[in-house]
């Protein structure tokens, strides 16, 4: 069975690619990934260390990617390219504490043809802690040399 607003398989695979889709920053929203802030993250002061938050943004970067239909490994061995951090610009704002839970966000703000320019905000109860601009460069894989943005990617980032 097809067709648009239809009960059954079609309808719930039809909510679950719309749930995807608005997870995966679709219609001008960013993606947004929960988080919890666990013993292991905090620092003496019991507040979460500040290189932490760096690791909060590189897991929702890679749920992104995933969300997108392009899950990491996959997309390595299929397109034999990584991307790497070229330059990040990060400002901390506020602290998160132990069981905070968290939203770590991702913004396409610019494509290039080697390189995509994310914003990314860590939030707690919809307030800002973190925001960062970070610049990520498309490397093939083995070489780590610069090259071009697989195309399937850049149409989903299109769309």
């Amino acid at each position: 069975m097809s067709g648009t607003g239809g009960s059954g398989r079609d309808g719930a695979h039809a909510s679950r690619a719309a749930a995807r889709e608005e997870r995966a920053g679709g219609a001008g929203q960013p993606f947004r990934f929960p988080l919890r802030v666990y013993y292991e993250d905090t620092d003496a002061a019991g507040v979460v260390y500040y290189a932490n938050y760096l690791k909060f943004m590189e897991r929702a970067r890679t749920e992104w990617l995933a969300a997108l239909g392009f899950p990491l490994a996959a997309f390595e061995r299929e397109h034999g390219v990584v991307f790497v951090v070229h330059r990040c610009e990060i400002d901390f704002l506020r602290p998160a504490r132990l069981n905070d839970s968290l939203e770590a966000t991702v913004e396409v703000e610019h494509r290039g043809a080697v390189r995509l320019e994310v914003r990314q905000e860590v939030l707690c109860d919809e307030k800002v802690l973190t925001a960062a601009r970070v610049t990520l460069a498309c490397v093939d894989a083995r070489g780590l040399r610069p090259v071009r943005i697989p195309a399937p990617l850049v149409e989903r980032l299109e769309t």
